[in-house]
């Protein structure tokens, strides 16, 4: 499929698509056979390694651990410690900023009350 298809078929956009190919987390296969054009042509491993790198953004992966996360996962005989290990770390990362936000909330919430009681 064409990268027109592929954003269809992703939601993302053209640009953001081919950001990933520049970045390698994705490649796309130009027809040796055809000079009169660069168009690339995506197959099926494209969408799940486009799906895995959204999925992945949204969960607060940089692009640089999905790039690690793609490469241990198609590209690595023995990725299993690697990606669980960047795994946990994301998991660590997300405790301590949930702990910083349950702080920041708590001493919002008391800005909030003294504000309140001196009205």
């Amino acid at each position: 499929m064409l990268v027109n298809e592929l954003s269809k078929k992703t939601g993302l956009s053209i640009h953001t698509i081919r950001y990933y190919e520049n970045l390698g987390m994705i490649k796309g296969m130009t027809d040796e056979n055809v000079t009169s054009n660069n168009y690339k042509h995506y197959d099926a491993n494209t969408i799940e390694r486009l799906e895995i790198i959204i999925e992945a953004r949204e969960v607060g992966f940089t692009l640089a651990e999905i790039k690690k996360i793609l490469i241990s996962w198609f590209e690595t005989t023995d990725s299993k410690p690697e990606t669980l290990e960047l795994f946990q770390a994301k998991i660590k990362e997300i405790d301590d900023k949930m702990k910083y936000f349950k702080q920041t909330k708590s001493l919002l919430e008391k800005v909030c009350e003294k504000i309140k009681n001196n009205e």
